[in-house]
């Protein structure tokens, strides 16, 4: 590990969790976010706090705190004003990503499109993945209030586009554009992310029921112009560079210069190139296609650029590479990404096996995720009580990864159509699961690194959300979309349809949830089932990845942590 010129904390055994240095409470609750952290390679602070240089000071040789005064001191009434201004946005963005998904069916069967709503989904977390660190360091070259104020027009405009969207793609495109603002917000407050997306799941449902889906992305425009307005006038203009850092003395350049980019675009493009075979394979093209293979190559050499990227070009990485050669801090990250892509993936096949099976509303689909939103509060409470009273934290890592898969294991097995008010709780353990691997990977991330290195390594941490996310939704779709159509076209041909009438039948089914209404009573009964076959195999996919985080847990190293 590099010199950092900080004084060397041993973390081992004996280190107590809630100690003031480090693991305080305060600590772990204002551990920086993927939007405000700031890295280069011998230093790691949190952008905008004391004691961090940016282009501009280290030009000036002096660090801010030598010269600016420190903060003024605000009133209560003050600040209650200016957290309320933030918290309008980070709420509302929050409930968004419920919203679709609890309301992705309907979309995109109005485009009769289904087999690529997950799009909506993957879009957004794509854009997240590759611009959330770029905010922090935008942040100190044009000061918070001008970059949170982007976030807001940014996402804004992205629902103003799929409210009026005319196209799938319009939308998908809208979905990009909020993502790439949403992640400018998204980590503002936890407790308030938390809540709007258990609130997001029910209320999208509901509103797609009575004034149309449209109406709920497009509601979301003026909750943002307000929120706008107040930021304007209320919040202060924090993080704004001194003045000899103007853009008229070229230092302002010196600094954008400083921002990874190209390694932000390296990984966005990598991912979508990885991501875009595991769609059209088997669907538009067949799998053995040149460009299925190029698709996967290329990403594999874009991903590579970044690595390359950010170990020689980057001035300050995305994320530094060194960190990886900490085996607890691979873990921890494994376990992330395997435990997110298991729940989402979930998650998502949820809404729309109620719309099939039960032809339930987009409101009753919607409250049916619930119970996993109520199981991971209570598993990540549970968690942090367990740990500060007994100072393991493996045993609740491990035990995570088994009882998420008990959950899809009970779904593969008992939802088959006739699912009943008890059947549909078998959701929670898995949400349970997953709030505990979420509190234990946490702890373990600030146990395993020297604390110089917590705004980076949490960085990370973040980072693997959205890139577990997406894996798991595009896993679990393509699984979906490749045993749905052969197992309708088996039972299409044992009820006596021919090729042409198989293909018509597998067009308007895969297009939109509403043609089981519509079809002849067998042919709608053959529809359902098949949707079920399909939707049991991606739960396999969610068993797999909890299989996966399971064995990586595994492999921690069992501290004891004494307090």
């Amino acid at each position: 590990m590099p010199d950092t010129g900080l004084p060397k904390i041993l973390i081992d055994e004996t280190t107590r969790l809630l100690s003031p240095e480090d693991l305080s409470v305060d600590s772990a609750l204002n551990s920086p976010s993927p939007s405000t952290v700031s890295t280069s390679s011998n230093n790691y602070a949190v952008s905008g706090s004391i004691g961090h240089q940016t282009g501009c000071d280290e030009e000036q040789g002096q660090t801010r705190t030598e010269n600016e005064p420190l903060p003024p001191n605000y009133s209560n009434g003050f600040i209650a004003r200016v957290v309320v201004a933030l918290l309008i946005g980070v709420f509302t963005s929050s409930a968004d990503v419920s919203l679709v998904i609890a309301t992705h069916p309907v979309i995109a069967s109005e485009f009769n499109d289904l087999e690529n709503s997950s799009w909506l989904f993957i879009s957004f977390m794509l854009a997240g993945a590759a611009t959330q660190s770029l905010y922090g360091k935008l942040s100190d070259i044009y000061g918070r209030k001008a970059i949170l104020l982007l976030c807001y027009a940014l996402f804004a405009s992205g629902c103003a586009l799929i409210g009026f969207g005319k196209s799938m793609w319009q939308v998908i495109l809208g979905r990009l554009i909020s993502g790439s603002g949403g992640a400018g917000m998204m980590v503002l407050a936890a407790v308030i992310v938390a809540v709007g997306r258990s609130i997001g799941r029910p209320l999208g449902g509901l509103l797609a029921d009575t004034i149309g889906w449209r109406w709920s992305f497009l509601g979301q425009i003026p909750i943002f112009v307000i929120a706008m307005v107040v930021c304007w006038f209320i919040l202060p203009n924090l993080g704004v560079p001194p003045q000899g850092c103007s853009e008229g003395d070229g230092r302002t350049g010196s600094r954008l210069a400083r921002i990874d980019f190209l390694g932000a675009a390296f990984l966005g493009s990598g991912l979508l190139a990885l991501l875009l075979p595991l769609k059209i394979a088997g669907q538009k093209i067949p799998w053995t296609h040149p460009a299925v293979s190029a698709l996967f190559v290329g990403g594999i050499l874009l991903l590579g650029m970044f690595v390359i990227t950010e170990a020689r070009w980057a001035k300050e990485p995305i994320f530094p590479l060194r960190l990886l050669r900490q085996k607890d801090v691979v873990l921890s990250y494994v376990i992330n990404i395997f435990q997110t892509a298991a729940q989402v993936a979930m998650m998502f096949s949820v809404p729309l096996y109620f719309q099939v099976t039960r032809r339930s509303s987009s409101t009753i689909a919607g409250a049916h995720l619930m119970p996993a939103v109520i199981g991971y509060t209570v598993g990540g409470i549970m968690t942090g009580w367990w740990i500060q009273r007994t100072g393991r934290y493996k045993a609740p890592l491990a035990f995570a990864g088994v009882i998420a898969f008990t959950s899809y294991l009970f779904m593969v097995l008992r939802w088959n159509g006739n699912t009943n008010w008890a059947e549909s709780l078998y959701i929670t353990p898995g949400g349970f699961g997953t709030g505990v691997c979420v509190s234990a990977v946490f702890i373990l991330l600030q146990v395993a690194i020297d604390p110089s290195d917590k705004a980076a390594a949490v960085s990370g941490l973040y980072l693997a959300i959205p890139v577990g996310s997406i894996l798991g939704m595009a896993a679990s779709n393509t699984v979906m979309s490749l045993v749905m159509p052969q197992d309708l076209t088996l039972r299409l041909l044992d009820l006596g349809f021919d090729e042409v009438g198989i293909k018509k039948i597998l067009k308007e089914a895969l297009s939109r949830v509403d043609y089981i209404d519509e079809a002849p009573q067998r042919v709608s009964r053959a529809v359902v089932q098949s949707y079920i076959d399909g939707l049991e195999y991606s739960h396999c996919v969610s068993m797999g990845f909890a299989v996966l985080a399971t064995s990586a847990a595994l492999m921690v190293t069992n501290r004891e942590i004494r307090h």
